[in-house]
């Protein structure tokens, strides 16, 4: 979900979607963060050699947005979720935002997989 206050969101998205179609979408998303906040276009141009991305085909996607589409699908799925931040999860139908560390994740579990359990007696 490329943040709207971010100068260069919407291409370091398409970046790290046109990183996966050569099989390097984690591979950028990671590199991304490991580099930001410098994800101008010719930096994430580097960070695609860096990979070993098809230089050509790398540019061609950013130079048309390819995956922008997608990209805005996206956010407008976010609105109907109403998740203005990430990361936010889901569990069970229940939102959680922010960074949370794991005690947190395991309450919310272990407290819905209890009201399971008195729904529908064991849960597996």
């Amino acid at each position: 979900m490329p943040y709207k206050y971010r100068d260069f969101a919407f291409i370091s998205a398409e970046a790290t979607l046109a990183a996966g179609d050569q099989g390097k979408f984690w591979e950028m998303h990671w590199l991304l963060h490991e580099k930001f906040p410098k994800l101008d276009r010719d930096s994430l141009i580097s960070y695609a050699e860096e990979l070993g991305l098809d230089r050509k085909r790398f540019m061609n996607d950013l130079n048309s947005m390819k995956h922008m589409k997608h990209i805005k699908e996206d956010l407008e799925l976010s609105k109907d979720l109403d998740l203005y931040s990430t990361p936010a999860f889901f569990i069970n139908g229940m939102k959680a935002v922010g960074n949370r560390p794991y005690e947190s994740f395991k309450m919310i579990i272990d407290k819905e997989l209890e009201r399971l359990a008195g729904q529908q007696g064991e849960v597996y």
